[in-house]
Parts: C-alpha cells; structure tokens; sequence
C-alpha cells in the first residue's frame, strides 16, 4: 500500500507523490489524515516558496500544519492511545532537552521541528503521517474533524491572549480579522475582555468578527483608525492592541491605539522594519511578540469542545484531497473571499 502527498514543485504548482507507507517508530502514532486546514504560511509557500527555503534543493517540500484524523497502528511504547482514536496534532515536535523546551517554552526550540517547514518540509497534505503521542490530542466526543484541525490556530490565538494576560475589563483593539485575527478576538472574549474592536479592510471579515463576538468593527478604508477607535474605547485607548495582520502599517498604527501602561502584542509575521514613534509610547507601553504557542491544546480544546470559541463558522471553503492545487490557487486568487479554507482528506 502507498501513501499518497501533495508537494510543492515549484510556486504555484502542487503535485502528487506515491511513497511508502509510513511506520511508527517508538512512541509514535500512524494517523489517516482526515481534514487539513490552509494556513496563511502555506499560501505564501505556494505562492513564493517557503519562508525558510530548504539547504537542499531536491528536499521535497509538503505544506500544511492544522491537521486532524484517526489513529490506524500504534508504535512501540504508544500506550497513551488506541487504533480508532479521533486525534489532532500539535505540528511542531521540539528537542525537549534544551533550556526553553526544559523552562516549559519549547516553541522557542531551537531544534523544533515544525511540519511544512524547516528541516524536514514534513506537510500533513497525506492520506497517512506518523507522529509522536506525546505532541497528539484525542479529541472529546462531539468534536469533528473540522474542529479538530482548527485546534492549531485556535490555539494560536488563545497564546496571544493569554500570554497578554487579558482579563474581564479589558479594551482590546484587533488590528487583522483573518484567520488569526478572529482565533484571538474569541480567545479574548473567553477570557472575559468586556470591549473588542476589530479592525480591517475587507467587509466580509468585519462581519464574521461581529458574528464571532466583536463589540464593534472598524473599516480602516472608510474612517480615520485611531478616531474612530478612540471613540469606541474611550480617549485612553486599548488596554492591549494585538496585531495579527502581519503587516508594517498596522504594526506602525498600534502605538497610536494603546493606552498608557498598555501592551501591544505583535502576533502576525511581519517583514521588514517597521518604524516605531517611541515617543507615543514612553508612558510604559509594553511590546510583545508572539511565537505559535506552547501547552495551550488542552485548553483550546476544551474552549472549543464547549462552545466558547468557534472554528467551523469561520471556514467558508472546502476542497477535495483531489483538487488541492485549485485550493490553493483560489486561496490566492480569492484572499478577500476566504477566511478560512479546509482540505477535505
């Protein structure tokens, strides 16, 4: 029997490879992928190549990361489960012997191996992957496939959010209603922030930030940001900005949003310098950046599992395994369409 992948041959082209199965080495797990969401890394992958382009340009190069699906064979010493299992995965699998992965911060590894990035490219667009039980989550009953590959960015959010300690009160300001954007708006209305704007340029995401629990929303094309922020939340500002746009303008804009004693949180990949007025900021302003997630699925989970964050309302296309180069394709073509889109396995 063969597995089947999808590869990067070149940006802007997925093509499909046989292998062989995979086996589950000790500690491991063989898992029938069942869905894949696409995540904006993957789109700039298939667009313009990995962020990090592999040393050997003969490595082969599979995307995709939010996956989920059904454990079938159980390596030695895999006990923590059993074939049948509903599972999803933590995507990055670190060293756990250097000082962050031993302080409890293993996203900071410096050996981490993520899928469908440095060193092995290692995408979950497969029928079948292998991967440790100690980075696999069951998922509860009640929980589908779809939920469970949206764990992943779920979870990213709910980092952001907690690593800015956000608590009942809180005046947020979301600079960004993508994806990430809207993971991190529900991650702070579960934590109890009382005032959520959501900022961006394109309707059809300011209106599911709304549907999602945002207090008010913000077209930047349409009004002066800061402005009208400020008389959403008071001439203070926000408590917390998070920027999850990935962009220098909006990461620019945030000092401008956040109140004195605040915290502006850089959760978005952003190129490039961005200038920062330092002198909007001396009134112990703090900035944070924010790196995926570390011990954060069991509490994802459980926020999803109840209701408190909602990942299936934000998916608005689904593909066939089949037909994963038009996915990808229209993820580029159609990016103020799509907010969320899911590989079908």
């Amino acid at each position: 029997m063969k597995n089947l992948k999808a590869i990067l041959a070149t940006p802007g082209s997925m093509v499909f490879e046989e292998s062989e199965m995979p086996v589950p080495g000790p500690g491991e797990v063989l898992i029938k992928v069942g869905r894949v969401g696409i995540c904006g890394s993957d789109i700039h992958a298939f667009e313009s190549g990995p962020f990090i382009p592999p040393k050997d340009p003969s490595t082969k190069i599979g995307l995709g990361h939010e996956c989920s699906g059904v454990i079938v064979a159980l390596g030695s010493g895999a006990d923590a489960f059993r074939e049948g299992d509903r599972v999803t995965i933590e995507p990055g699998v670190p060293c756990g012997k250097c000082r962050f992965c031993k302080e409890g911060r293993y996203n900071l590894c410096l050996e981490m191996d993520f899928m469908a990035t440095s060193p092995r490219y290692r995408g979950a667009l497969a029928n079948y992957l292998t991967h440790p039980q100690s980075m696999t989550f069951k998922l509860p009953d009640g929980m589908d496939e779809v939920e469970g590959a949206l764990v992943e960015p779920a979870a990213v959010g709910m980092h952001a959010a907690l690593q800015a300690n956000v608590r009942p009160g809180n005046k947020i300001a979301i600079l960004g209603a993508g994806c990430i954007g809207l993971m991190t708006l529900q991650a702070c209305r579960a934590l109890g922030a009382s005032e959520i704007v959501a900022i961006d340029l394109i309707p059809k995401r300011l209106e599911m930030a709304t549907r999602l629990g945002a207090s008010a929303m913000v077209d930047a094309g349409t009004c002066d940001t800061v402005e009208t922020v400020k008389a959403l939340l008071g001439s203070l500002g926000a408590d917390i900005v998070f920027e999850t746009a990935g962009s220098r303008a909006t990461a620019a804009l945030a000092p401008s949003l956040v109140m004195r004693g605040g915290r502006i949180m850089i959760v978005g990949t952003i190129p490039g310098d961005t200038p920062i007025n330092f002198l909007k900021i001396n009134r112990e302003v703090t900035i944070q950046t924010v790196f995926r997630y570390a011990n954060r699925y069991p509490a994802t989970i459980s926020a999803i599992a109840s209701g408190k964050i909602d990942v299936k309302s934000m998916v608005t296309d689904t593909y066939k395994f089949s037909d994963v180069q038009r996915a990808f394709r229209e993820s580029v073509d159609r990016k103020n369409e799509i907010i969320k889109l899911v590989v079908s396995m």
